[in-house]
């Protein structure tokens, strides 16, 4: 009964977010298209800052540029790992498979062009973060869609339009607390290794986990995924080159398959558009871009200049879909789990691990665990701020909030795979709409703010240190 409602909710949700319309004699998803165009856009508008300012972000999250006195909750490091916490993991492990599965080893290719634009959606929504974040007397910093939209947009001299973009941006955001996507991929693996059924369980014993740490508020969460974080990026990784390596002789033919396929696809409908349509949903679910979510993390970061924090977000989509996601997508095709009959989401990237490393899948279902673990912390302080904006920054509304998200985690498990993705996808892309109207039209406040940053590190009014 559970499952019969829940999936004709989601059916109806679906169809109304991923309706087409016909561009070039191929169906297309508006929502799509309405992520595709700010990517492009700002790439060029703000000259193509995801290439140019590379090097200054990274002495960035190096801290040469750190004023101590800088207001915040976290390091700008600390900043970057939190936020990447909420995006490696499902995305690059499950959803690079299901990608590959659907439309071949092309939409690897479009994975990692989209990524590339996106970075600089990313520091366009992640510099208004910081520039409109709200301070509380005790520290404590709040920021993200809800404040910019309606802020940013009121010192434009459309307050009407903010206060309705940031009211329709926190009802579309609320729903994501359901972190059923997390729950649903690590329960897949975990269950597919130990050979036990046990969702229920399952999702019980991760809300546990999930109060025990959310409780203790951002900077506990940013203690954990600072640590955790580089952790497992680093295992995944070390793996991945493993295989690659004791794969190198078909390194160059997945290349080939990846361009060939980008280009032209056998049996995916669409054609490139297709394989384009498929490369872009999970790029956007990888990376966040646009959506507004990882906003909330980087507008606590220490620092004085808005700026600067978005050119630290440049990274996110670079080490989660360029670097992580692509070495994905290599293992998988270098192994040829995606042609194996029978597999689906994670267990083509556990069959292609465990094609070398028997005992990886273990490993991956640790890693898996630990991944999502991370990235519903995340969230929680994400979707933390959306309540706060509904119901007041109170300790009771917080631990309100607190309980509800933890509750909501344990079905998890239950729902199918198809379902979870195509819930998250639908509120996820539609979290997108309220957000990019207004970073549409503060993009000239973005660009002025970004000339007079380079041009102040320049001359050196803002000091380099050792």
């Amino acid at each position: 009964m559970f499952e019969d409602i829940a999936g004709t909710l989601i059916t109806a949700l679906t169809d109304a977010v991923f309706s087409q319309i016909i561009l070039f004699g191929t169906p297309v998803e508006w929502i799509v298209l309405w992520m595709a165009v700010p990517m492009l856009v700002f790439t060029v508008y703000f000259g193509f800052i995801n290439i140019r300012s590379f090097g200054l972000a990274w002495d960035i999250v190096k801290g040469r540029y750190t004023a101590p006195d800088a207001p915040g909750e976290v390091s700008q490091f600390q900043a970057l790992t939190t936020a990447l916490s909420g995006t490696v993991g499902l995305g690059n492990i499950a959803g690079v498979a299901i990608a590959i599965s659907i439309g071949g080893p092309g939409a690897t290719f479009w994975m990692i062009i989209i990524a590339f634009f996106a970075m600089s959606l990313k520091f366009a929504e992640c510099t208004l973060g910081v520039k409109y974040r709200t301070i509380l007397p005790d520290g404590s910093v709040f920021g993200g869609p809800m404040y910019y939209l309606q802020a940013g947009l009121a010192a434009q001299n459309w307050p009407r339009l903010g206060k309705a973009l940031a009211l329709a941006y926190g009802l579309l955001a609320i729903p994501s607390l359901l972190q059923l996507g997390q729950v649903n991929q690590s329960y897949s693996q975990i269950s597919s290794v130990i050979g036990i059924d046990f969702p229920w369980a399952f999702g019980i014993a991760l809300a546990i986990a999930t109060a025990l740490v959310i409780i203790g508020g951002l900077r506990e969460i940013a203690a954990v995924t600072s640590r955790l974080v580089p952790f497992m990026c680093a295992i995944y990784i070390l793996a991945a080159l493993i295989i690659l390596v004791t794969h190198a002789g078909a390194i160059p033919s997945a290349f080939a398959a990846i361009f060939q396929g980008a280009f032209n696809p056998e049996g995916v409908a669409g054609g490139v558009v297709g394989v384009f349509v498929i490369g872009m949903r999970r790029t956007v679910y990888s990376t966040e871009a646009g959506l507004g979510t990882s906003t909330m993390v980087h507008a606590a970061a220490k620092t004085k200049e808005p700026v600067s924090e978005g050119l630290v977000a440049l990274f996110e989509p670079f080490i989660d879909t360029v670097v992580i996601s692509t070495m994905t997508a290599l293992v998988i095709i270098v192994t040829g789990a995606y042609q194996i009959d029978g597999l689906n989401d994670i267990q083509i990237t556990s069959a292609a691990f465990g094609s070398v490393i028997s005992w990886f899948p273990i490993i991956l279902a640790i890693a898996v665990l630990l991944f999502a673990f991370s990235t519903i912390i995340s969230w929680s302080y994400y979707i933390s701020r959306v309540w706060s904006y509904f119901f007041g920054y109170s300790t009771l509304s917080l631990r309100i909030y607190q309980g509800v998200f933890c509750i909501a985690l344990i079905p998890g498990g239950v729902l199918s795979v198809q379902q979870v993705f195509d819930l998250l996808d639908s509120f996820f892309f539609l979290m997108a709409v309220p957000n990019v109207i207004g970073l549409l039209i503060m993009a000239p406040v973005i660009k002025r703010d970004l000339a007079d940053y380079l041009a102040r590190i320049k001359s050196g009014a803002i000091k380099k240190h050792a």
